[in-house]
């Protein structure tokens, strides 16, 4: 009776009742979030069967042969890459996902790789590469009388894409692939405009297919004014000129060297004590150190140490000192030639009948750096540059290649994407050119202390660039960057005589001794030995700290004061007894970004402040490892020890030594530092009104220069005048 009374009251419920029962809205819940969740995907496959049947017709549209090919054909630059990495992208000739198949069974081995194009990026199967169409980034027009556009497809958003060319070009409609559209989209290589698919037709019936390189044109070698060397497959009369070449170069230097006997007398002097250094040792510098010239972008003085020649009484002195200057100089000269003539036989391009009044960027990529992106770096700038003026350095390719094509151009600027060693090897091939304009040196930092960078506001790494816009905005701040003057600084190695132990060193940034290049030596080995552990730059700065805690209880500096003896414009500085270290610093950032002089310091201690540009070093001490780390987070400072413009260290020991983090261990001898030249530098000068003017100012003066108005050496002069007065 109670079951049926039971059955009853289930029965007398409302259906409002059932409602709102928990499991009756969970289950209509999930079925709701199945129907969603169908139509998603089947729209999903409806805009990508649409987006094939356009790819498709595109495909077939290129391989008509009785299209209008208006583009010069340009092979693609193959590089076998990993499948995981081009997530999202699409073969250019099946028009299939390069992403490894999901299967249960054991993965192909041919589903792990891909042809990845280093030019365009542009991905092909194993299989499919050697049918792509030849429709790559043509770096040569030169027999076209305009650029015309190359257009690409992009299947997702186009890396560093100006965010004024988001749009289409024609129909000014989004291109950033919306859910249901139907077209994909394409990209000119140049200009980095977006058009629809199916604008494009009517987009170059209007206005045509001339490119005008888009933003970057400034900065864009253009394709019509590069020339494509094949010396390789060149035979017969060019084979006999280049041998010609050859032997008229070769018997000019056997001249030189035969005049610079004759001149040739004691060249190694030794270095003065009592006299503050005044003199410089200069036996063994064949790198063309002399007053007579103005090598590369450094503006070098009168006398080896920096300072003005006054003159001297003693004219004998003065005819002596010239007499070793012009050798020096032939010697650089027979040098250069020689390394002109290595460099040219591996020369891909020429550029030829650039008119004076453009301003290129030549591109320098270091992809061992700390951050390890070089690869992407260098992909990503041949899409927004001309692949030509994009050099890649390694132990096999130095910066010559590029400064060596570069040489006929009269103004142009360089960026060098990598550390402060980078952009000290850099340096150091631009002073072996002799430029008479030396070219001024933006950096992107790609290292993992990037000390210079920040000072020239480049940013720390290459994390806040991303940030900040990516390559677009840093091409753009390089064209209204300002120019500012860098002192760089000769280290001579010597014994106790006075003679130089090796070739010379040279320094932008700053020269530690003792403990911080002990850390850094330890660093730079255990890099060596294992180079997969420093993949990025945050892990860079890990293994620092790392190896920096493990020499916090080591006292292994404890007698530093007694095993160093430093001398500053010829007068000794006591270094404190609880010193373990002593830096000698050019530039107000060290080690990742610390301030060892703190301009900002109101007591100076009759010091002056601190200027990368003032032809003075300042001179600090540390008080071990536990000092390094407190120094990184702003708990300490260093102490002053003294401001000069020669520094003499003597060690009479075995101790760690670095310049600009470039470490080595270092047995008993002399290092003297000395002002060796200034080098044109670029400063970020965004949202800064003096920073864009001192940007006009430059253009004004090369202007001049181009219109004959003033020459290279008073453009020189007053760019130098004009970037400390700013500074200042």
């Amino acid at each position: 009776m109670d079951d049926l009374w039971d059955s009853v009251f289930l029965l007398s419920k409302t259906p409002t009742d059932l409602v709102d029962s928990p499991l009756l809205i969970l289950s209509c819940f999930i079925a709701g979030l199945v129907g969603v969740l169908t139509i998603a995907f089947t729209a999903f496959q409806w805009r990508r069967n649409i987006n094939l049947t356009w790819m498709n017709a595109v495909a077939r549209s290129k391989k008509n042969p009785k299209a209008k090919n208006k583009v010069p054909a340009a092979s693609h630059s193959w590089v076998l890459d990993s499948a995981t990495r081009a997530k999202n992208m699409n073969c250019c000739v099946c028009l299939k996902s390069s992403s490894p198949s999901q299967t249960l069974g054991p993965m192909v081995a041919t589903d792990t790789f891909i042809y990845r194009c280093g030019v365009c990026g542009a991905l092909a199967h194993l299989g499919c590469f050697s049918n792509a169409a030849k429709d790559c980034k043509c770096v040569s027009m030169i027999e076209y009388e305009h650029v015309m556009h190359q257009w690409a497809v992009r299947w997702t958003d186009v890396t560093d894409q100006p965010a004024e060319t988001s749009f289409c070009n024609h129909c000014e409609e989004p291109c950033s692939a919306a859910f249901l559209a139907g077209s994909p989209i394409w990209c000119c290589l140049w200009c980095q405009r977006l058009v629809h698919v199916d604008c494009l037709g009517s987009m170059s019936n209007e206005t045509g297919d001339i490119c005008d390189l888009g933003p970057f044109r400034k900065l864009i070698l253009s394709p019509l004014h590069v020339r494509e060397l094949n010396w390789a497959s060149s035979g017969g009369i060019l084979s006999s000129i280049t041998h010609g070449a050859n032997e008229i170069a070769s018997t000019m230097r056997g001249r030189i060297r035969s005049h610079s006997k004759k001149h040739k007398h004691d060249n190694v002097s030794s270095v003065d004590t009592s006299n503050s250094g005044s003199t410089c040792n200069t036996g063994t510098d064949s790198t063309g150190d002399t007053s007579l010239t103005a090598n590369g972008s450094h503006i070098t003085e009168g006398s080896c140490n920096g300072s003005v020649n006054r003159g001297d009484p003693n004219s004998k002195g003065d005819i002596d000192k010239k007499i070793e200057s012009s050798t020096n100089l032939r010697r650089s000269e027979s040098i250069n030639l020689k390394d002109e003539s290595h460099v040219a036989g591996k020369q891909r391009y020429e550029i030829i009948d650039l008119a004076s009044d453009t301003k290129p960027l030549l591109v320098f990529v270091n992809k061992k750096s700390g951050a390890q992106r070089g690869d992407s770096l260098r992909q990503r700038l041949n899409i927004l540059l001309n692949p030509a003026q994009v050099f890649e350095l390694s132990s096999a390719q130095g910066p010559e290649a590029g400064l060596y094509m570069f040489r006929r151009v009269p103004h142009f600027k360089i960026l060098v994407c990598g550390g402060d060693g980078t952009v000290g090897w850099v340096l150091n091939a631009i002073d072996k050119q002799n430029f008479v304009s030396p070219p001024p040196v933006a950096i992107l930092p790609a290292g993992t202390g990037n000390d210079l960078a920040r000072v020239l506001s480049w940013g720390r790494g290459l994390g806040i660039v991303e940030r900040q816009g990516g390559l677009s905005t840093v091409l753009h701040d390089i064209e209204h960057a300002a120019v500012t003057i860098l002192d760089r600084w000769k280290v001579a190695i010597l014994n106790r005589h006075g003679k130089q132990l090796q070739p010379p060193k040279f320094m932008n940034n700053y020269l530690g001794v003792g403990c911080d290049a002990k850390v850094a030596l330890d660093i730079h080995n255990l890099r060596e030995e294992n180079p997969e552990k420093f993949y990025n730059q945050f892990m860079n700065k890990v293994l620092y700290a790392r190896e920096g805690a493990k020499s916090i209880m080591d006292r292994t500096f404890a007698d530093f004061p007694w095993q160093v003896r430093v001398e500053v414009d010829g007068a000794e500085i006591e270094v404190p007894e609880d010193a373990e270290g002593v830096l000698v610093a050019n530039i107000g950032s060290y080690m990742g970004g610390v301030d060892l002089w703190h301009n900002e310091d109101e007591n100076f201690d009759n010091f002056d402040p601190q200027s990368m540009h003032d032809k003075v070093l300042e001179v600090v001490s540390i008080s071990g490892t536990w000092h390094l780390g407190k120094l990184q987070v702003g708990l300490s400072r260093a102490r002053r020890l003294a401001q000069g413009q020669t520094i003499k260290i003597q060690l009479f020991s075995g101790l760690p030594v670095q310049i600009d983090g470039e470490p080595w261990f270092q047995q008993s001898c002399t290092l003297f530092i000395s002002h060796y030249g200034q080098a044109f530098m670029l400063k970020r000068a965004a949202e800064e009104p003096l920073g864009h003017a001192a940007a006009i100012i430059t253009d004004v003066l090369e202007n001049a220069e181009s219109t004959h108005v003033i020459n290279a050496v008073q453009k020189r002069a007053l760019m130098q005048e004009m970037a400390l007065r700013l500074s200042s």
